[in-house]
């Protein structure tokens, strides 16, 4: 079999070429915030957690934040269960003998928001666009988001 360039493979299928880029591009970014939420001993995941409970008006139950975060219930609630024992979320229940949990911010999960709102790594990275350039891209990932997700 003959060996094929980057090139080579672009060429016949920038389908599959535009996927392995933006999955570079995200997991370097990733790392990045990774690397700027390490003094503050939460993870990039975590922030965004923190960032949902803090702007969305109201406790969200478990559903709300897999809508939010696009990840699974299960993974969800393992990761929320994590936090509590972190003190950096509470969770309570909608009445004494409801199942429905709901979650807010501790203090210490308010501190950590804040603390990881202050990112400097994404804004500093999408510098190397021009503001239409970051406008045509949100708009270009939005349709194929919009595809992908009917697929």
């Amino acid at each position: 079999m003959e060996k094929k360039s980057l090139e080579e493979i672009t060429a016949q299928d920038s389908g599959f070429y535009a996927r392995f880029l933006i999955g570079r591009v995200r997991h370097l970014m990733f790392n990045a915030r990774q690397k700027e939420l390490a003094p503050y001993r939460i993870s990039p995941r975590q922030a965004s957690i923190l960032f949902i409970l803090q702007n969305l008006g109201h406790k969200p139950t478990l559903a709300e934040l897999a809508e939010h975060t696009d990840r699974e219930i299960n993974t969800l609630s393992l990761q929320m269960t994590r936090m509590e024992r972190e003190g950096l979320v509470k969770k309570t229940r909608e009445s004494p003998k409801s199942k429905l949990l709901r979650f807010e911010l501790t203090e210490k999960g308010m501190e950590s928001y804040k603390a990881s709102h202050k990112s400097k790594s994404i804004n500093v990275i999408m510098t190397a666009l021009s503001e239409e350039e970051r406008q045509q891209l949100i708009g270009l990932l939005q349709k194929v988001i919009g595809k992908a997700e009917k697929y």
